[in-house]
């Protein structure tokens, strides 16, 4: 007589990885931090990891630094990350950088990727002084002498 298996409960899905940044962060501990991400990622489920910045205090360029290799990270994981709780401070230096677009969620719907809506900053400014504004070109004309 063959005996009924023991039915096995369902396996839970495993968890997203959340990395939370919990005081200020100095290049020295950027390093751990890619290792950090590194186990998470391969413990979680599938996606995005998290990385909660809400404790980092003021941003500074250590923030960025270890930001900017954390997606580094990531990406040779196959992973994208988002922030969570970045404080405007934050925003507006990933924004300056360029960084927003690599390091948040996707820009929101009717806002092409790129398009610096991504944090819900307005792109804009002036041209420096003796600086073209961009998108500008120059033309020649037949018979101009050369600068």
């Amino acid at each position: 007589m063959a005996r009924p298996e023991s039915e096995k409960p369902p396996t839970p899905p495993p968890s997203p990885a959340v990395l939370v940044l919990d005081r200020p962060v100095t290049r020295a501990e950027v390093e751990r931090l890619c290792e950090r991400l590194s186990a998470l990622a391969r413990r979680a489920g599938p996606g995005p990891v998290t990385v909660d910045v809400g404790g980092v205090g003021r941003p500074d360029l250590a923030v960025l630094e270890a930001l900017a290799r954390l997606r580094l990270t990531a990406g040779r994981l196959g992973r994208g990350i988002q922030l969570r709780n970045a404080c405007g401070e934050l925003r507006r230096l990933l924004a300056w950088t360029g960084l927003d677009e690599a390091l948040t969620a996707p820009a929101a719907p009717g806002h092409p990727p790129g398009s610096g809506h991504a944090l819900g900053l307005e792109l804009g400014g002036e041209a420096e002084q003796r600086e073209e504004a961009l998108g500008v070109q120059e033309g020649v004309e037949p018979g101009d002498p050369a600068p």
